[in-house]
């Protein structure tokens, strides 16, 4: 006997949400953002759903050779780049770009004997402050990058702290492609800038490239609901109420007691858990679906376990179906109330929930 626990994969909904990407930045190629399994939704099967992207970006040297043995000949993009100088031979061998971060991987690179060229994508540090050349560095980064024998195109790319928030107070996306505009000025090569948020709020950036990553998935990056992006929910994660318990006024529920009823109720307990990737955080109140009706988690989340509130649920019983997030319920919404967001979520999919693809 299985448990009811089932995360559909929609694959109709993610070629939707590619398309969507399209029609917005029309005159960019596309690299689809596989990172992570493809934010848990797999590997191999989003590079299905996805066969139309003109590229694979990821962190994963494995997965990317991964995708080169299963038939992937169109580009891929290691977004972190190399760690090792061993490795430079093998991405080299896959024709694998990466991004180049900073002096050490450029010291790399200068020792390196490769016998296959490479394509490099140079990053900049922007304002986010996290990987990349300062503006003022970049020049100097690229021109060392140019002697490398075997370095053929050098890209430019660089990551927006906040391209889901209009005119951001603190790095805002138009002073960060200032910055990107005015240490790259007269360099040569392609621009690779956009991620989802960016695509979606400032799809009028000059760009040669965009990252699309959780968009394809069917989450929103921010400042709107994805419905309202015109995005469709790839994952729905649904179980089964597995018992029924009546409880009075006074009785409590779950670890640590922490809900308590105020008056007579039914409650339904649910197949799901934070082992499968359920947020442990998840306070009482947050929207779960039973039957179609839209009630609340009580009591704390357990490892294997949530316990459900079925006083609007009237005709719920055993084998009710219940959707955690998905179609009925938006996964960014779940992630709100849990204190995280919707990439976190897709991400958390443990290996216990039995993954069911449709169209």
């Amino acid at each position: 006997m299985t448990r009811p626990l089932v995360a559909n994969i929609d694959i109709a909904a993610m070629q939707h949400n590619l398309s969507v990407v399209r029609s917005t930045v029309p005159r960019a190629k596309i690299w689809g953002v596989v990172k992570a399994n493809a934010y848990g939704h797999g590997l191999e099967r989003s590079v299905r759903a996805l066969n139309d992207a003109d590229g694979f970006a990821l962190i994963e040297m494995e997965s990317a050779i991964h995708l080169r043995e299963i038939g992937w000949k169109k580009p891929i993009l290691l977004l972190e780049g190399f760690f090792y100088a061993h490795e430079l031979p093998i991405l080299a061998r896959y024709n694998i770009a990466f991004a180049v971060h900073c002096d050490e991987q450029i010291d790399m690179l200068e020792k390196s004997r490769l016998d296959l060229p490479v394509d490099v994508h140079l990053k900049m540090n922007t304002g986010m402050n996290r990987l990349g050349f300062l503006p003022a560095e970049y020049s100097k980064a690229y021109e060392r990058l140019k002697k490398i024998p075997n370095v053929r195109e050098i890209s430019h790319m660089t990551h927006f702290a906040n391209s889901e928030v209009s005119g951001h107070k603190k790095m805002s996306v138009e002073e960060q492609l200032k910055r990107f505009d005015s240490g790259s000025a007269g360099l040569p090569g392609v621009r690779n800038l956009s991620n989802s948020g960016a695509i979606l709020l400032h799809p009028q950036l000059r760009t040669d490239w965009v990252r699309p990553g959780v968009m394809l998935y069917g989450g929103t990056p921010g400042g709107k609901t994805a419905e309202e992006y015109g995005l469709k929910p790839v994952m729905t994660l649904s179980s089964e109420i597995i018992q029924i318990q009546n409880i009075n006024e006074g009785d409590s529920v779950g670890y640590g007691s922490i809900f308590t009823a105020t008056g007579p109720m039914k409650i339904g307990v649910v197949a799901c858990g934070y082992a499968d990737g359920y947020p442990r955080m998840a306070p009482e109140g947050t929207h779960v679906i039973v039957d179609g009706v839209k009630t609340r988690l009580v009591g704390r989340v357990s490892m294997d376990m949530i316990t459900v509130d079925l006083t609007p649920v009237k005709d719920a019983h055993v084998g009710s179906k219940v959707t955690l997030w998905g179609n009925e319920l938006p996964i960014d919404e779940v992630a709100e109330a849990a204190g995280t967001v919707g990439y976190e979520l897709m991400c958390a999919l443990s290996l216990r929930p039995r993954i069911v693809e449709c169209w």
